[in-house]
């Protein structure tokens, strides 16, 4: 079976959050005090959560990237990924981290059937890397990385944020760890999440970001793979790991969106800014996967053309990345 929506889509890839709470507070993400908790009986429970990921690959969903927050803090999380990685018809089982743990589950994530690890890592100098994420141990994240591939799992993705006055002089330092070390490292544009007085001034749109690394090295094009996300590809030429330039506010990539989110709490989203969402707990509890089912369908049928956000604002209600799983 295949998902596809009103513009003809393919929406083969849920991006799906089993908790709002995290070890970090990254600057961009929330404000400095966090977000309130939700009570314990607003997040879903791991079964409503295997239910919503069995109904999606059901409806023709390939791929799932589990989210937070940070996942790794809620407790049972490597039980849960065994059993999605043994969901019949889910081709691809990735989970996105902030690294702070991986050094003591790295291995359990293997062998619990995650295929992939994406790990958010903004800075390479310690304190900078403690301003971003208001007190975050870098070197913890960088074992973390370490831990990851002793036990099997190919480089990480890394994810940096950039953002101009703040870690945009380590855009060079982050390429090299496409050659030093393997990792694929995406370059994603500072997007205003947080309702923030001038947010424009940390912008630096993915064309300058490109401009510095071919300054400095020759890159060439890299086809994306069957389940790759919305970012362009390239490799120095000569490196094991690629790099990729995410340009969610220069540059529009939602004629290529191939996904749909579920919160911790069950709010599903066709769109990360937008403010329509559909509450799947009336199915969970009890559960009806035929009306789960159903309730998906009009989800993605409903998935609007794109997003609004420009240098010059924005439309969205505020929320944090934590609240909606990134």
């Amino acid at each position: 079976m295949q998902l596809t929506d009103s513009l003809g889509r393919t929406i083969n890839y849920l991006r799906l959050s089993v908790t709002d709470r995290c070890n970090m507070r990254c600057s961009y993400c929330m404000p400095a005090e966090g977000v309130a908790r939700k009570c314990h009986d607003d997040v879903l429970r791991y079964e409503e959560l295997h239910l919503i990921a069995e109904t999606a690959v059901g409806l023709g969903i390939e791929k799932i990237r589990i989210t937070g927050g940070e996942p790794l803090v809620r407790a049972g999380i490597v039980e849960f990924l065994s059993r999605l990685s043994n969901i019949d018809g889910l081709r691809h089982l990735a989970l996105t981290t902030n690294g702070l743990l991986l050094d003591k589950m790295a291995a359990d994530l293997y062998e619990a059937g995650v295929q992939r690890l994406n790990v958010s890592l903004d800075s390479l100098k310690s304190e900078t890397f403690a301003a971003i994420t208001r007190g975050g141990d870098l070197d913890r994240v960088l074992a973390g990385l370490d831990a990851a591939e002793k036990a099997g799992f190919p480089p990480p993705k890394i994810n940096m944020v950039v953002m101009r006055g703040v870690n945009d002089g380590e855009i060079l330092d982050f390429a090299e760890l496409t050659r030093s070390r393997g990792n694929s490292v995406r370059f994603i544009e500072y997007m205003p999440v947080i309702k923030e007085e001038g947010w424009q001034r940390y912008c630096i749109s993915g064309e300058e970001i490109l401009e510095r690394i071919a300054a400095r090295h020759t890159l060439e094009h890299v086809c994306k793979g069957a389940f790759a996300g919305p970012s362009r590809d390239f490799r120095i030429q000569g490196a094991r790991g690629t790099l990729g330039i995410i340009t969610a506010v220069s540059g529009h990539f939602c004629g290529e969106c191939n996904r749909i989110r579920v919160t911790s709490t069950g709010q599903a989203k066709g769109c990360l800014f937008s403010d329509e969402t559909t509450d799947l707990a009336p199915h969970l509890r009890p559960p009806n996967p035929t009306a789960l089912a159903e309730v998906m369908k009009r989800i993605v049928a409903g998935k609007p053309q794109g997003h609004h956000i420009t240098n010059n604002g924005y439309e969205h209600r505020n929320f944090t990345m934590a609240q909606i799983g990134g």
